[in-house]
C-alpha cells in the first residue's frame, strides 16, 4: 500500500469513528415496529465449535476455551471483520439452546460496552449494515431473559448504528459492500420505532444502485459467482422485507432480482454449488436454491453468456467455462487469470475444477490463486494469461501479462450434443500466439471432447512466434493443459500412461485420454477453500508438450465408464472422435 493509499485508509477510518461518536447522542428507539422474519442461514456445528471456544473466522482458527469473543487476539483484518459484522450470530441461532443464548448475549452486550461509542473496526457502513440486519433477525432470540436496562442499551445502540448508517452508507464501496449497507439501513428503517423516515430515501438509493451495478446479464463487475449470490440475498432480502411492511419494491429493485436469479442458475452446477472462479467459492450448501426459491423467479438464461460464463448441461453432467475478459483491476482486486478455463461436476460430485481463491490463506496463496496454472486452463511457456495488478516476473507463479482483450465465442449445436467454441489472445503479444478451445458435451452428459490450438495468425504474430523460436534455438514454445481435480477424486495413471482413470465418491468411473500432446502425467495440486484452515490436497492431469509452427493442436476427451460383470468398461474406449474435421 502506498503512504497515499495508507493515508487515505485511515482517514476513512477516521472519518468512519467522528462519525460514528456524533450518533451516539441519537434518540434510542423503544421497540419494533416490526421485525423482519430471520432468514439467515447459520451452521450448527460452528455455533456449537463457538461456544466450545473454537473461533474460527476468515480460516484462522483461534482455540480459546473460557476466552470472551472481544479479548481474542485477531490474527488479521480479515478475522477483526467477521467479528464485527455478527453473522456468526447466525450459527448460534442455528444452536437455539439456552447455553448458546447465553453466550451470544455476552458477546453482544460486551460488544456494546466496547465498541457502542464509535470504536474499533467495526464502524465502517458494510460491517454495519451487516451487524445490523443480524442484531433485528436474531433481537426476540438475543432479548429473551434480559433485564430492561439490558433492553434499553440495545436499542439505543440500534439507533446509533442506524443513523451512522444513514449518514455514511455512501462511503461504502459500489458493490456488495454498498448493498450490504443499504440493506441494513433499509431493515432498520422499517424496523425500529422512530426511524421510519431513513427507510425511504435508502429504498431509492438502493433501487439505484440495482440499476447501475446490475448489468443486462443480470451480473456485477467482479464477475464473482458468490459475490452476485451474496448482492442477490441482499436484494431478496430487503424486497421481503418491503412486502412484509406493505410497502412498494422499485421497478429496478425487483428487475435486478429478475436479471440475477437466471444468471445464478446458469453459474450453479449440477451438483448445486457454484462455479468458483473470480474469488469466488461455491456458497454454503443450500444457500444458493434457498436464495432462489425467495426471489419466486423461474427464469433460466438463453443461450449465451451469462456474466461472462458459458455453460453446458446434458444428463447428469455440467461445464461451466470462463468465456470473457478477467474483470478489471479496478473492478475486482481478486480477478483470476482463468480465461477459456472450466470446471465440470458429475451428478453430485465435482470432477475438475479451479483451485479457487487463496485469500484465506494469506498473500502467496492468494497470488498463486489468481495465476493461469490454477484454473483447468492452458498455460503458454510458463506464463499467466493475463496481467491483474501483482508485481513481480512475469512467470507462472505471477500474473503479469496483458489481460486478453478479444474473447470470441459461440455456443452451439453439435451432431450429438452440445458445442462451446472460444479464443482468447493473452498470449498475442509475448508469443503471437492465440489460444482456441474447443468443448462438446454428448446429450447424455456421458462423454465430453475437448480441442486446445495455440495458433499465429496474422502476419505480426507469426513474426513474434518466429522471434521466440530463433530466442529458444527452434526448440520449440512449451505448453501444459491443467486439469485440476476434485480432492474426493481418486485418480490413477494407467498402464503406459496413455490414459488417467478417476474414480468418484459415487462409484463412478471416468477416463481421460488424449491425442498431440507428448507427456501425460498426473502432478500434486490443492483445493482452496474458504473457512478451512490450510489449503486440501489433490492432483491434477497435465498435458504437456512443444508447438514448433504457427498451428498446434491437442485433442483429449473425459468419458463416463461403468462396472460389469467382466470388470470396468470404458463406454468411449477409442481415441477420441475427429469431430473436428
Amino acid at each position: 500500500m502506498t503512504t497515499l493509499q495508507g493515508f487515505s485508509a485511515r482517514k476513512a477510518r477516521f472519518l468512519n469513528r467522528w462519525h460514528a461518536a456524533r450518533t451516539t447522542r441519537a434518540r434510542a428507539a423503544t421497540a419494533f415496529v416490526s421485525a423482519p422474519e430471520p432468514r439467515t442461514i447459520g451452521s450448527f456445528a460452528r455455533g456449537r465449535q463457538l461456544v466450545a471456544g473454537n473461533y474460527l473466522f476468515a480460516g484462522a482458527l483461534i482455540e480459546a476455551p473460557g476466552v470472551a469473543l472481544w479479548d481474542v487476539d485477531a490474527p488479521d483484518f480479515a478475522f477483526e471483520e467477521a467479528l464485527h459484522g455478527f453473522a456468526w450470530m447466525d450459527d448460534l441461532a442455528a444452536v437455539g439452546d439456552s447455553s448458546t443464548r447465553e453466550a451470544g448475549q455476552r458477546w453482544l452486550w460486551d460488544w456494546i460496552e466496547r465498541y457502542g461509542k464509535g470504536r474499533g473496526p467495526g464502524w465502517t457502513p458494510d460491517l454495519t449494515g451487516r451487524r445490523l440486519i443480524r442484531w433485528i433477525n436474531h433481537a426476540l432470540f438475543m432479548l429473551r431473559g434480559q433485564e430492561a436496562s439490558e433492553a434499553e442499551s440495545f436499542y439505543l445502540s440500534l439507533a446509533q448504528q442506524t443513523m451512522f448508517l444513514s449518514k455514511r452508507w455512501h462511503a461504502a464501496a459500489p458493490g456488495l459492500p454498498r448493498f450490504e449497507a443499504l440493506t441494513g439501513l433499509i431493515y432498520a428503517g422499517l424496523s425500529l420505532e422512530g426511524m421510519e423516515g431513513l427507510a425511504p430515501p435508502a429504498v431509492t438509493a438502493l433501487a439505484r444502485e440495482c440499476a447501475e451495478q446490475i448489468d443486462e446479464q443480470g451480473g456485477l463487475t467482479t464477475r464473482n459467482p458468490e459475490e452476485l449470490l451474496e448482492v442477490f440475498t441482499l436484494l431478496t432480502w430487503a424486497a421481503a422485507a418491503l412486502e412484509d411492511a406493505q410497502k412498494d419494491v422499485p421497478d429496478a429493485h425487483t428487475a435486478a432480482i429478475e436479471r440475477i436469479a437466471p444468471t445464478l442458475r446458469t453459474l450453479r452446477h449440477s451438483d448445486g454449488g457454484l462455479a468458483r472462479f473470480h474469488g469466488g467459492g461455491r456458497g454454503q450448501e443450500g444457500w444458493l436454491d434457498t436464495a432462489l426459491a425467495a426471489s419466486g423467479v423461474k427464469k433460466r438464461q438463453p443461450d449465451g453468456l451469462s456474466m461472462g460464463y458459458a455453460r453446458l448441461s446434458a444428463g447428469r453432467t455440467s461445464v461451466i467455462i470462463d468465456a470473457a475478459i478477467p474483470p478489471a483491476s479496478a473492478s475486482s482486486q481478486n480477478a483470476h487469470a482463468s480465461t477459456l478455463a472450466f470446471e465440470v461436476t458429475s451428478g453430485r460430485r465435482p470432477v475438475i475444477v479451479n483451485c479457487g481463491s487463496g485469500v484465506s490463506f494469506g498473500a502467496d496463496w492468494r497470488r498463486a490463486g489468481r495465476a493461469t496454472p490454477s484454473h483447468s486452463a492452458l498455460t503458454l511457456d510458463g506464463y499467466s494469461s493475463a496481467r491483474l495488478g501483482d508485481s513481480g516476473r512475469a512467470r507462472a507463479s505471477e500474473v503479469l501479462i496483458d489481460a486478453p482483450n478479444h474473447v470470441p465465442i459461440e455456443v452451439s449445436h453439435a451432431p450429438d450434443g452440445l458445442r462451446f467454441q472460444g479464443g482468447h489472445n493473452g498470449y498475442v503479444r509475448t508469443h503471437g500466439l492465440t489460444h482456441a478451445r474447443q468443448l462438446e458435451l454428448t446429450f447424455d452428459g456421458r462423454g465430453m471432447a475437448g480441442e486446445d490450438m495455440l495458433l499465429a495468425l496474422e502476419d505480426h504474430e507469426q513474426r513474434r512466434f518466429d522471434q521466440v523460436m530463433d530466442a529458444k534455438k527452434l526448440a520449440g514454445i512449451p505448453f501444459d493443459l491443467r486439469f485440476h481435480l476434485h480432492p474426493e477424486v481418486d485418480a490413477e495413471l494407467d498402464m503406459g500412461g496413455s490414459a488417467v482413470s478417476m474414480a468418484l465418491k459415487s462409484g463412478e468411473i471416468w477416463v481421460f485420454r488424449h491425442d498431440g500432446a507428448q507427456d501425460l502425467r498426473l502432478e500434486p495440486s490443492v483445493y482452496l477453500e474458504t473457512g478451512r484452515l490450510k489449503p486440501r490436497a489433490s492432483q491434477q492431469i497435465v498435458l504437456s508438450g512443444r508447438t514448433l509452427g504457427y498451428a498446434m493442436r491437442v485433442r483429449w476427451s473425459l468419458s463416463k465408464a461403468q462396472e460389469t460383470a467382466m470388470g470396468i468398461r470404458d463406454l468411449n474406449r477409442d481415441d477420441p472422435p475427429d469431430i473436428y474435421d
